[in-house]
């Protein structure tokens, strides 16, 4: 059966404008992302098929470009679509973070975080840059490591956080194990950072471990 010929309000797109986006399926949004399906299979069901091959709707996000085209029903033309709505995404929550006070708004500084670090396959190192009312000034990725460790120096996060005129920072890196726990080189290294910044005014705020849908923060854990 079409999708056209379903009851009104279950029709992904009448759903969505009735109920809102929460009460979708993950296979109902991605229905709608599709927009289509392929010849004698509905929107929906190619969703479900798709989300069964990838396992969830994540990993389905996360594909890499040659996995993701290999895919029935999918190909570059998705591809690209898909990649400007991850991208639009991360600068939404760009864009609140320089509206809100990021220190107070830590679910909303998790979010930002989980989106920019979480599917990275080695371990990155970044810093958020904070003006003196803790809003956003900056993102930036400062270094880039293997599976399971970065190498990071606090001169160059000092050099980096004064060139933009930082009152305070925000620091932030995954774990690519999907483990969100911090080590003791994790809280070693922060220490050293801390110490670092304090000699030029500059307050380390908070520091996030991102995980596999998880993450943990400094602040919270009362070790900044």
């Amino acid at each position: 059966m079409k999708i056209s010929d379903w009851p009104l309000d279950e029709r992904p797109r009448e759903k969505l404008l009735l109920r809102g986006a929460a009460s979708l399926s993950d296979a109902e949004l991605l229905a709608i992302f599709l927009r289509t399906g392929i010849k004698g299979i509905s929107a929906v069901d190619l969703a479900r098929q798709l989300l069964q091959q990838f396992g969830t709707l994540r990993q389905l996000l996360s594909a890499s470009h040659p996995k993701f085209c290999q895919a029935k029903g999918l190909g570059d033309a998705k591809y690209v679509q898909l990649q400007a709505v991850l991208e639009m995404a991360r600068r939404y929550f760009a864009e609140a973070l320089k509206k809100e006070n990021a220190f107070t708004s830590v679910d909303l500084t998790r979010a930002y975080l989980v989106s920019q670090l979480r599917d990275e396959p080695h371990e990155v190192f970044a810093m958020l840059v904070l003006d003196s009312q803790h809003r956003l000034i900056h993102y930036q990725n400062m270094f880039w490591g293997t599976i399971d460790s970065a190498s990071v120096y606090p001169r160059v996060l000092v050099k980096r956080a004064l060139e933009l005129n930082a009152a305070a920072v925000i620091l932030a890196h995954n774990h690519p194990s999907g483990v969100a726990e911090p080590s003791q080189a994790d809280r070693q290294i922060t220490k050293r950072i801390a110490d670092a910044m304090a000699l030029v005014d500059i307050k380390v705020l908070d520091h996030f471990v991102i995980g596999d849908g998880d993450a943990v923060s400094f602040a919270q854990r009362g070790w900044l």
